[in-house]
């Protein structure tokens, strides 16, 4: 077919367009055009230096290549893989130099069950940051626990296992089971208060199970506030929840996280069977630990009943007796000699003490006269020296003396008072006074007083 012809065919009076403008035509009118669709990532391109990451997402009847910016694709925070459940938001538009289309993606995000998986990823790092998936707030498990909480559903298939296994295993304990809901927007409030309620009744552990599921029946069991409430519990808690690859958060919380609610229940109840097989091993070997024991004890009994010691006792004794009999005999030799030695000792000291006690009674009579011919001679010399100052004091005191005055034809004239009178101020005309002589006292009248002036100083008896 020529051009002309296609043209024709194409509508009258239009131009044939070449393969570049028809292109470019295509591409303006699909660029206009902007959706926003769900589809499932089957092919998937993200190589280091790409400036884009290509992709491929399809449904039961389609599929679309698909291109996102590397600034679009790492501002959106989501991580592509195949499988994944994504819806986009962008246009189509065309390559031109392959004439192929691809939808040109302005964002992203996983839809479905990967929105929820994406969710539940970013409160397990969250809460991992703050340290309650650490595996040192780990707290160990009781090993014989006597009450055990159960926090399920009471008509799912979970209860009947743990009780089951409960039986079998260990009878003792005594269950507790708070019944609550399991999925539902009530069920992780309901979980967190049947732990809370169980734990208040004296459980010692408690066991948070259910049964299988799809990702969106276990979501109750990755809520934050179920996570937080399991943390903070005042005893150990292990999970059991759907079947073995499935994880909650709740399990990462937990003090144990078991793969399936049986599993759960062999974690905290002991098998009863083991630990009768046990206690009977370990009455065996006490037995033979007992029994090797005696043995040995009876084989050193025996030895030491064997010994020379006890066979003849005197063995013991024989050299500290013989060292006895040898000190006795050296003693009984050596005591008369040293009374003998003694005796003689004491005679010539009797002896001596008689001279000393002669001698002493002789020399003190002799010492005494010595001592007075001495003490004579001593004190006449220390007193010649003194004699002579007395006698030079005596005769100054006579010279001093008033009555040697008196003896000259002195007097001494006093008031009736007895008051010395040295002066004619001491009188007045017709005073009485008293004048001492050598001899006696005159009682005299003044009658007059005559002030005479003289150098000698007045005396004073």
């Amino acid at each position: 077919m020529t051009s002309a012809e296609a043209g024709g065919a194409g509508g009258e009076g239009r131009e044939a367009l070449s393969v570049s403008a028809a292109v470019g035509l295509a591409k303006t009118a699909l660029e206009d055009v902007t959706v926003r669709l769900i589809g499932e990532v089957s092919e998937l391109s993200a190589k280091a230096g790409y400036k884009a990451v290509y992709f491929t997402v399809k449904d039961q009847k389609a599929a679309l290549p698909c291109m996102m910016w590397n600034n679009r694709y790492q501002a959106s925070g989501v991580e592509l893989r195949v499988g994944a459940l994504v819806e986009l938001t962008g246009r189509f538009t065309l390559y031109a130099a392959k004439g192929r289309m691809n939808f040109d993606v302005f964002s992203v995000a996983l839809a479905g069950e990967g929105r929820l998986r994406l969710e539940v990823a970013n409160l397990a790092r969250k809460l991992q940051a703050e340290g309650l998936m650490a595996p040192e707030r780990k707290r160990p498990l009781p090993r014989y626990p006597k009450v055990i909480g159960l926090v399920t559903s009471p008509r799912g298939a979970a209860v009947h296992d743990v009780l089951r296994t409960m039986r079998r295993r260990y009878p003792l304990a005594r269950v507790l089971l708070a019944g609550v809901p399991v999925e539902g927007a009530q069920a992780p409030a309901a979980l967190a208060e049947g732990l809370q309620r169980v734990a208040d009744a004296g459980a010692e552990v408690v066991l948070l199970v259910r049964g299988g599921g799809s990702f969106e029946d276990l979501m109750p069991f990755n809520d934050e506030g179920l996570a937080r409430a399991i943390a903070a519990m005042p005893v150990p808690v292990v999970t059991g929840i759907g079947h073995e690859p499935d994880t909650s958060i709740a399990d990462m919380v937990a003090d144990l996280r078991a793969s399936t609610p049986t599993a759960a229940a062999e974690a905290v109840a002991p098998d009863l069977t083991a630990l009768r097989q046990r206690a009977a091993n370990l009455g065996t070997a006490l037995h033979s630990a007992m029994r090797l024991g005696l043995a040995e004890r009876r084989r050193r009994l025996d030895a030491c009943a064997h010994l020379p010691l006890f066979a003849d006792p005197m063995r013991l004794l024989e050299a500290d007796a013989q060292a006895i009999d040898d000190f006795a005999g050296r003693l009984n030799a050596a005591l008369p000699r040293a009374l003998k030695e003694d005796r003689h000792r004491l005679d010539l000291l009797e002896g001596s003490l008689a001279r000393l006690l002669a001698q002493a009674i002789v020399r003190p009579g002799q010492r005494v006269a010595l001592a007075r011919e001495g003490l004579a001679r001593a004190g006449a010399t220390l007193l010649a020296p003194h004699k002579a100052a007395v006698a030079v004091g005596a005769a100054r005191l006579h010279d001093l003396s008033p009555l040697t005055l008196l003896g000259r034809g002195y007097s001494i004239a006093r008031t009736a008072d007895g008051a010395l009178v040295a002066s004619v101020k001491a009188v007045a005309p017709g005073q009485p006074i008293r004048l001492t002589v050598a001899d006696g006292r005159i009682a005299c009248d003044v009658t007059a007083t005559e002030h005479i002036e003289t150098a000698v100083e007045p005396w004073e008896g």
